[in-house]
């Protein structure tokens, strides 16, 4: 038995003994496996399982999802990060339901145009809806073939994904290749997993060339070390009659489309805390107004290309001038919101989410 069938066989065999049970596993419907694997797009399936069941549930048809407002979408989305996705996917659902009469497309090619659909998610919707013969190559996959073949092509380079699509193409049950497919990446996400892999136990053991070289640990291979960029927020909470004030962000930044309050990006934060009252009185042009101001913790929110530190600094008007101050920067670009309005119904940065959960803040009045 070559080591393609050995691959198979047995990872077939394994997958019968430890199916994950999973609400979209088996469906039928399309819109439904869509919906599930935009959502695991880069995420784990413990965190996109409960947001899966408030879409569906909300939105049980693609036309439903498609009359939503965006605004509405981006804020079932709230905390699940990569807004685009969200954007992506109530884009792609009024092309569906608007210009191609609420029909899914039933071909890889036409999957595979479809916004925010890239190879491995149109390999996946194919496969699982229409059974078509398209091989997924995502992180689970791209690490139980580099073990078990003994690749070492860093994964990040276009080399490796030509030599792992074909591979993984090759490999593929042309005759079940939805089950292949999700025994495969399940195989990796619970078995051949990036640390403590469950080596003694594996079903591919005897011909892993991995586990033969000693190189488990080291497989699959990367050739560049990602490098993150550290920013700095300060935003200014404004609190008038129980109201505060937000903006929605614009521009190709991150975050787009979402709501936020008022914010400095500085290279660094003052070490002091007079300092950063002292700056944010003369940037937001506030001292004549002598609000009260007070400092949150720093919130710490890890992005894929950066680092995100922001400090909330809470500040209260007072009727008889605050009317003035809300006429100027930066207050007049935003909207005048309530802060259970703002809890419940405005899509927020998760960082921001964080804060508001909190609802307390620890440093002293200034």
């Amino acid at each position: 038995m070559d080591n393609k069938q050995f691959f198979r066989e047995n990872l077939f065999a394994w997958f019968a003994q430890n199916h994950r049970p999973l609400p979209w596993k088996g469906e039928q419907d399309p819109y439904k496996i869509w919906l599930s694997e935009i959502i695991l797009q880069q995420t784990r399936v413990e965190q996109g399982l409960p947001y899966y069941h408030r879409f569906v549930e909300k939105y049980p048809d693609v036309q439903a999802l498609a009359d939503a407002p965006e605004d509405e979408v981006l804020k079932l989305w709230e905390g699940l990060g990569y807004y685009s996705r969200a954007r992506n996917l109530h884009t792609t659902a009024k092309l569906i339901a608007n210009d191609l009469g609420g029909k899914f497309p039933d071909k890889y090619e036409d999957i595979r145009a479809l916004k925010g659909v890239g190879d491995y998610t149109a390999a996946a919707i194919a496969s699982f809806a229409f059974n078509l013969p398209h091989a997924v190559l995502d992180g689970n996959v791209y690490r139980v073939l580099a073990r078990f073949f003994g690749i070492e092509t860093p994964t990040d380079t276009p080399a490796a994904k030509k030599e792992f699509a074909a591979l993984a193409q090759a490999l593929l049950d042309r005759a079940h290749p939805g089950d292949f497919n999700q025994a495969l990446m399940d195989f990796g996400a619970t078995h051949c997993t990036p640390q403590q892999p469950k080596c003694p136990a594996c079903p591919l053991r005897p011909q892993c060339l991995a586990l033969e070289r000693n190189k488990v640990a080291e497989l699959p291979l990367k050739s560049k070390v990602l490098t993150k960029k550290d920013r700095f927020f300060v935003y200014l909470v404004a609190d008038f009659r129980g109201d505060t004030f937000v903006q929605k962000r614009a521009g190709k930044d991150i975050w787009q489309n979402l709501w936020e309050f008022p914010m400095l990006e500085l290279s660094a934060f003052p070490t002091d805390n007079q300092d950063l009252k002292k700056l944010i009185f003369e940037k937001f042009d506030i001292a004549r107004w002598s609000p009260e101001i007070r400092f949150s913790k720093p919130y710490r929110q890890v992005l894929t290309h950066r680092n995100i530190t922001a400090i909330f600094c809470e500040i209260t008007f007072f009727d008889d001038n605050s009317p003035k101050v809300f006429e100027k920067q930066p207050f007049d670009k935003c909207v005048r919101v309530s802060r259970s309005d703002l809890k419940k119904n405005i899509a927020v940065p998760r960082v921001i989410d964080w804060y508001l959960r909190d609802n307390a803040l620890t440093l002293s009045l200034f």
